[in-house]
């Protein structure tokens, strides 16, 4: 038997919405981006939400919208893909990277530490689509106001550090009852291929900027900014007459098409009605199935306060060297089940080696990262593709420790 580890989920209605985007005769940034938008907002309550072309570009823009750039220090988890720093690096700053709690997420207790007059922006990131602390979050930035150094109008109309969850796992997530895209002051999503909604490639950026901001705004604000600046998109301006426009602020290029966000607008609805109670029973059947076995450490699922969006079951082994871990995901593969790592901390890739950044200063990290292994979950798994999983990992662990 032969599983792969994250097929896009493609099925007709997908098909139909893509072609119906080719037969407009429009393709570019439009009508379909637009409803996408709206969707995101009605299924998640955002304030407002803009798509772009990737989560990295919205994490970009963000940083950009509050200002951030050389001197300014972001604090990132070291448990995170690359893309959270690179966003940081992007702009100018500098990413402040800190070790994780034992449920993969960023610690409030070292964010604290972690603070300075520097510190413009935190981005706790939702690893496997667990929610992190964010109650916890919002009361350390609050009570770090006294320090906090504002340098242009949007961070004196904060008047503090700046909360950009990264929840490109985490889309379907539950916090306190409420789904991730209203938590925090902005929420970017992934609709990367392998995420449980997906355009192919693309990220929306969710607002939910306090008073006295104007969440629609600064929607159009940032919208023009992903349009190089331009005060109209192309769609607009192909309209009799439309033709004049003017380029406003120094932009970026990041503009979601209609022919990907047609995708989205497929799959959302049909993501929170169907497919994620599709990947919630394909976790709690792991979940059952591993916790008989006292090697298995079982990934967080589900509190009092939190739900995951159930984007990943990262399974870790108890006990394990990463070399036996490795050999385990080997037999696995030889067997014909495609599981995966998430992540190698960033002190271990050779660009944040290179900036100084030393992976024995994480230890949590890289103890989370050297017995973990990503198993399969996606709706279009079988029961029977599911019990063949299993046997699998449980047969290749059992074989090496």
């Amino acid at each position: 038997m032969k599983i792969p580890f994250s097929p896009p989920y493609i099925n007709k209605d997908v098909i139909q919405e893509v072609n119906s985007a080719l037969e407009s005769g429009w393709i570019t940034t439009g009508p379909k981006v637009k409803l996408l938008e709206e969707l995101v907002c009605k299924y998640t309550l955002a304030g407002n939400t803009l798509c772009v072309n990737s989560a990295t570009s919205g994490l970009m823009l963000s940083l950009k919208w509050y200002g951030i750039g050389h001197g300014d220090e972001v604090i990132i988890p070291a448990y995170t893909y690359a893309a959270t720093a690179l966003a940081v690096i992007h702009v100018g700053a500098t990413p402040v990277m800190i070790d994780v709690e034992e449920d993969f997420n960023i610690s409030v207790n070292n964010i604290d530490k972690a603070i300075t007059n520097k510190t413009k922006a935190i981005i706790p990131v939702d690893i496997a689509g667990w929610p992190c602390n964010y109650d916890e979050i919002h009361s350390l930035v609050n009570k770090k106001k006294v320090i906090f150094n504002p340098i242009n109008e949007n961070q004196k109309k904060l008047g503090r550090i700046l909360i950009i969850s990264d929840s490109a796992h985490s889309i379907g997530s539950k916090y306190k009852d409420q789904y991730l895209g209203s938590i925090t002051d902005i929420t970017v999503f992934s609709f990367h291929a392998v995420k449980n909604v997906t355009t192919a490639e693309g990220g929306a950026i969710c607002l939910n900027l306090p008073t006295p901001f104007s969440n629609q705004e600064e929607y159009h604000y940032l919208r023009c900014y992903s349009l190089n600046g331009q005060t109209k998109d192309a769609f607009t301006k192909s309209k009799a007459g439309g033709w004049r426009y003017d380029i406003i602020y120094p932009g970026l290029k990041i503009n979601m098409p209609d022919i990907l966000a047609a995708i989205g607008v497929a799959q959302l609805p049909e993501y929170f009605e169907k497919t994620l109670d599709k990947r919630v029973d394909i976790y709690e059947f792991y979940q059952t199935y591993f916790k008989s076995k006292s090697w298995a450490m079982l990934p967080p699922y589900k509190n009092e306060e939190k739900t995951s969006s159930c984007h990943l079951y990262a399974l870790r082994i108890k006990g394990v060297s990463e070399a036996t871990r490795d050999a385990i995901i080997d037999d696995i593969s030889k067997n014909g089940v495609a599981v995966n790592v998430h992540f190698q901390p960033l002190p271990m890739l050779t660009l944040f080696k290179n900036m100084g950044y030393d992976i024995n200063s994480y230890p949590m990290a890289y103890n989370n990262y050297k017995c973990e292994i990503s198993l399969p979950i996606y709706p279009q798994l079988t029961l029977e593709e599911l019990e063949y999983i299993v046997n699998t990992v449980a047969n290749a662990v059992e074989s090496k420790i």
